[in-house]
């Protein structure tokens, strides 16, 4: 990794306005899956927050990067106060190349998936599913048929696979760059993958503007030089309708500014080598450099015929794209000078892993900005939060959930913004908070787990209708559904938001009817209004095939 040995001047800049999307490194090629597989001998050693625990030393744990083009998996140690890298592996899939036009993966690029995770699998043997990972981004995002792909990749891969928003990506991306840097400096991160591009500019190891916008090295192959030619005009055409693309976010990049521009991933990797091979030896990459490499570039008339040293045969066909975005995102961003970082979507998901071992869950912060934001009443939700746990550690054996299962939290959260949709109006606000919890960008959580959020608060009152309920492969339906009426059940015995504290309540699930029950006998007779509520609940379970007593 080439690194300044002094920190460059700040680049200024100058116009903006976000986006989202994502990526991933997409090469296509021949047919036969490429294999790149490393397993230090000498392990690497990987600095990262000084104040990992004894207890973790012995503790190996794993991240799987789920590309466009290739998977990429690394495994990692805890060793005193560092992350050991002991192993890491590379096969080229093509996912994105079986994509068709209605967006759904052919039956050859699903069987080139799974070969590759049934040998992932055979090195995770025996590392606990809370150590591994796994996280798919642009083209099972893009995959009308991911879920088919998620099914068949856990008969081979026995760990959940997370498909990862591409906010969510730039923020992991940041956070591997941050991790194996240095820099305490803001920094701005830069990752071209196949079929998107992350941006981000963050301190430490915090990202503060996050955007992923869908413009793509394979992508923008497709469009811009599908016919393999190599001219000046095709390189204007595709730096144009990237700079199109990052017209609504620049101004805002430039004004947050950042003292130091990193690139990682393939197509910044591959562009830093090819530099060093034309003699730049310090491996900087400069708009003028990139000026000169697309000069370098259009010599040739076809991309099958560049001879560049440190360009490989797999990333020749779509490397002139990653050049003319990256050439785009320089003069967008008036960058001044950008290194390369090793560091990725991979390593961030190792450190995140780590962290949230070590500290309090980024995902707690997010929930709590959120309803910070939304002007949630945080005395209700905290009642609503505490009785909703204490319903679940009630019936979770009944329910089949140990209680380290991830669903726990995600409850927890779900009750602190349960009300969010009251921000923008009374009515229907239930189907407020949904909307709400399912588009905004959620740092820390996956598609899936902002999913559950959305269906909580979604069906937390009113009529079930469950026929319009969305399907999960990470959870199981039965225990969302359950969450559901923990939730409700909660909601309901704190509805007349006073402050006297709740009597004893039990709640206990038998023959398939819920029973809640209090130890003050007089309690409902005393409450007509929470009584009239709790009958007007049992008749939309009853509408729903439920059962409630009470």
């Amino acid at each position: 990794m080439t690194q300044p040995s002094n920190t460059p001047d700040h680049a200024k800049t100058e116009n903006d306005q976000p986006d989202n999307d994502q990526p991933d490194n997409t090469t296509p090629g021949n047919d036969t899956p490429a294999t790149d597989s490393v397993n230090d001998t000498q392990p690497e050693h990987v600095s990262g927050d000084s104040s990992i625990r004894d207890e973790t030393s012995t503790r190996e744990i794993a991240a799987i990067d789920l590309g466009s083009n290739s998977f990429h998996m690394v495994v990692a140690k805890v060793v005193d106060q560092d992350l050991q890298l002991i192993s890491r592996h590379k096969q080229r899939v093509r996912l994105a190349s079986g994509l068709d036009e209605q967006h759904n993966l052919d039956n050859a690029s699903i069987e080139r998936g799974l070969e590759c995770l049934a040998m992932f699998a055979e090195r995770l043997q025996g590392i606990d599913a809370d150590n591994v990972r796994i996280a798919a981004t642009h083209t099972l995002r893009q995959a009308n048929n991911a879920h088919i792909f998620l099914q068949r990749a856990q008969q081979v891969l026995p760990y959940p696979i997370e498909i990862i928003p591409g906010t969510e990506e730039a923020r992991l991306i940041y956070l591997g760059v941050a991790h194996t840097q240095p820099q305490a400096e803001s920094m701005l991160v830069v990752d071209i993958g196949g079929g998107s591009t992350e941006m981000v500019i963050g301190k430490g190891f915090d990202a503060e503007l996050v955007n992923s916008k869908q413009m793509g090295c394979v992508s923008y192959t497709d469009r811009y030089f599908s016919n393999g030619k190599l001219s000046k005009k095709n390189f204007a055409q595709a730096m144009l309708a990237a700079e199109q693309k990052l017209e609504s976010i620049a101004s805002k990049y430039r004004k947050l500014g950042w003292k130091i521009a990193f690139g990682s991933s393939g197509t910044v990797k591959a562009i830093h080598e090819v530099l060093i091979g034309l003699g730049f030896d310090d491996g900087i990459i400069t708009e003028e450099r990139l000026g000169k490499l697309i000069d370098k570039l259009c010599d040739w008339n076809s991309i099958d015929d560049i001879q560049l040293s440190g360009l490989t045969e797999d990333r020749k066909p779509v490397f002139a794209a990653g050049v003319a975005i990256l050439s785009a995102i320089f003069h967008a961003l008036k960058i001044k000078e950008m290194y390369f970082s090793d560091g990725a979507l991979r390593e961030g998901l190792l450190y995140e892993m780590e962290d949230r071992f070590k500290y309090s869950d980024i995902r707690l912060r997010t929930t709590e900005n959120l309803a910070t934001k939304h002007l949630v009443d945080l005395e209700h939700a905290a009642k609503v939060k505490g009785q909703a746990r204490e319903f679940l550690d009630q019936v979770a054996a009944e329910l089949g959930l140990k209680k380290n299962n991830e669903l726990f939290d995600l409850l927890e959260w779900s009750a602190l913004l349960h009300e969010v949709g009251l921000s923008i109006s009374l009515q229907a606000f239930h189907r407020h908070s949904a909307y709400i919890l399912h588009h905004t960008n959620m740092p820390g959580f996956n598609s899936e787990q902002q999913l559950v959020l959305s269906t909580l608060a979604r069906f937390q009152r009113k009529a079930l209708k469950l026929n319009e309920m969305a399907d999960f492969s990470l959870f199981k339906k039965k225990h969302i559904l359950g969450l559901i009426r923990v939730l409700r059940l909660a909601i309901v015995v704190n509805g007349q938001r006073n402050d006297d504290p709740l009597p004893e309540l039990s709640l206990n699930i038998k023959d398939d009817e819920w029973q809640l029950k209090c130890v003050e006998k007089e309690w409902l007779e005393n409450n007509k209004l929470l009584h009239a509520d709790l009958l007007s609940e049992q008749e939309y379970w009853h509408n729903a095939g439920w059962q409630l007593s009470f």
